[in-house]
C-alpha cells in the first residue's frame, strides 16, 4: 500500500514539475512572440521620433523576419549538440540584450540590427521548442504540450501587442522595447529554475538533410504554401495602425483595443484551424486560404467606413493564423514521407518559410502604401493567398499521383 501511495506521489511530482517546464517554454515564447509584432502598434512613433517614412518603419518588421528565416534552419542545425537547458537560455540572453539595444538605440540603422539579432532567438527558440516540450510528457499528451507551449505565442498576439502598443502610445515606443527586455529577464529565470538538465539531445542534423529537403519538389511546393498563404495577411497587417488612423479614421487611442479584438479572433482562428487541420491537413489548407483571399479581397471596400472596416479586420485576424497548426503538419507530414530523417529540420524550414512570407508580405505592403496607397494594401495580399491556393491543389494533385 505503502508503496503505490509512494508511486502516486512521484508520478504526480514529475507530471507537476513538467508541467511547469512546460510553463517556462510558454512563457519565453510569449516574450517572442510579443516582440515579433509589437512594432505594428509603434509603427507611427517610431517613424515620428527616428524622423524616417511609415514604410522605412515597416521594415522592422519584415528585417526581423529575415532575421528568423536565416537564422531557423541555419542556427538549428549549428547548435544541435548543445545541451537543450543552455541554449534555451542562451537565445534568451540574446533576447535581451537585442531588446535593450532596440530600447536605447540612436538611429535606425541601429534598432534594424537589434531586431535582426534578437529574431536569431526567435527561429531556434520556436524550432527546438515543440521537440523540447513533447520530452516532458507521456506520449498521449504530446500534441497537448506542444499546444500550450504554443499559447504563449498566441496570448502574445492576444495582449503582449495591445499591451506594447498602450505602453508605447503613453511612455513611448523605448518603454516598450525595456517592458520586453523584461520579459526576457523572467524568461531566463523560468527556464533556470523550472526546466530539467536531462533533457535528451536530438540526434545531430546534417546539412545534407537540409539540401535533400530544398531539392524535394514536394516540400518546396509545401514551404511556398506557407510562404505565400501565411505571408499575404501581412501585406496589410504590418500597416494596419496607419490603416486605423489614416483610412478608417480611428483615434490612436483606440486603436490598442482594435489590436486586442483582433487577437482574440486570431487565438479563435487558431484553435479552429487546429481542429479542422487533424484529419487532412492540405484539403482544410484549400479551403481556409479560399476564404481567406475572399475576405482580403473586399477588405479593400471595407476599410475606409469605421464598422465595415472593424468587421473586416476581427475576420481577418480569424482567417490569418487559422492556417498555421496546418501548415506546420503538413510539411512534418511530407518531410516524414520523404526525407524522414530531417523532420526536425523541416520543422525549422517551415518557421523559415512562415518568416519569409512575414517579410515578403511586409515589404509588397511598403511598395504599395508608397505607389497606390494604403486602403489597396488588403487586396493586393489576398492575391498573395490566391498563390496559395493554387499551390496547394497542385500539392494535393502531386501526393495522390
Amino acid at each position: 500500500m505503502s508503496q503505490t501511495l509512494h508511486a502516486s506521489s512521484t508520478q504526480e511530482n514529475a507530471s507537476s514539475k513538467s508541467t511547469l517546464a512546460l510553463w517556462a517554454l510558454a512563457i519565453s515564447a510569449f516574450g517572442i512572440g510579443t516582440t515579433e509584432f509589437v512594432p505594428v502598434g509603434l509603427l507611427a512613433s517610431i517613424a515620428g521620433d527616428l524622423n524616417i517614412g511609415i514604410t522605412m518603419a515597416g521594415l522592422l518588421i519584415s528585417g526581423y523576419a529575415i532575421g528568423v528565416a536565416v537564422g531557423a534552419p541555419v542556427l538549428t542545425a549549428l547548435t544541435n549538440r548543445m545541451s537543450r537547458k543552455s541554449l534555451l537560455m542562451s537565445l534568451m540572453a540574446v533576447f535581451i540584450v537585442g531588446n535593450i539595444v532596440a530600447a536605447t538605440a540612436a538611429s535606425f540603422e541601429i534598432l534594424m540590427i537589434a531586431r535582426f539579432i534578437t529574431a536569431f532567438s526567435h527561429g531556434v527558440f520556436f524550432s527546438i521548442g515543440a521537440t523540447i516540450a513533447v520530452q516532458l510528457v507521456p506520449p498521449h499528451k504530446k500534441a497537448s504540450a506542444i499546444a500550450l507551449m504554443f499559447t504563449g505565442l498566441t496570448v502574445a498576439t492576444v495582449t503582449g501587442v495591445p499591451l506594447g502598443t498602450f505602453i508605447g502610445q503613453t511612455f513611448g515606443w523605448r518603454a516598450t522595447f525595456w517592458g520586453v527586455a523584461l520579459l526576457g529577464v523572467i524568461s531566463i529565470v523560468a527556464v533556470a529554475l523550472l526546466m530539467p538538465k536531462n533533457l535528451k539531445q536530438s540526434p545531430p542534423a546534417k546539412f545534407s538533410d537540409m539540401f535533400r529537403l530544398m531539392t524535394n519538389k514536394n516540400i518546396v511546393i509545401g514551404l511556398a504554401i506557407t510562404a505565400l498563404g501565411y505571408g499575404g495577411t501581412f501585406v496589410a497587417f504590418t500597416y494596419l495602425t496607419p490603416i486605423l488612423q489614416d483610412v478608417t479614421g480611428l483615434k490612436p487611442g483606440m486603436i490598442s483595443i482594435v489590436l486586442l479584438v483582433y487577437g482574440v479572433a486570431v487565438a479563435i482562428g487558431n484553435e479552429v484551424g487546429g481542429r479542422l487541420a487533424n484529419h487532412n491537413p492540405v484539403r482544410a489548407l484549400f479551403w481556409m486560404f479560399i476564404a481567406q483571399a475572399a475576405i482580403l479581397m473586399i477588405m479593400s471596400f471595407m476599410i475606409p467606413f469605421k464598422i465595415a472596416g472593424l468587421i473586416g479586420i476581427i475576420l481577418m485576424g480569424l482567417l490569418a493564423f487559422m492556417n498555421v497548426p496546418g501548415l506546420q503538419l503538413y510539411v512534418v507530414q511530407l518531410a516524414e514521407k520523404y526525407v524522414p530523417s530531417a523532420v526536425d529540420v523541416a520543422s525549422a524550414l517551415n518557421i523559415a518559410a512562415f518568416n519569409i512570407g512575414i517579410a515578403a508580405g511586409a515589404t509588397i505592403g511598403g511598395l504599395v502604401v508608397d505607389s497606390i496607397g494604403l486602403v489597396h494594401t488588403p487586396w493586393v495580399g489576398g492575391i498573395m493567398v490566391m498563390g496559395a491556393i493554387l499551390l496547394t491543389a497542385l500539392s494535393s494533385k502531386l501526393e495522390k499521383e
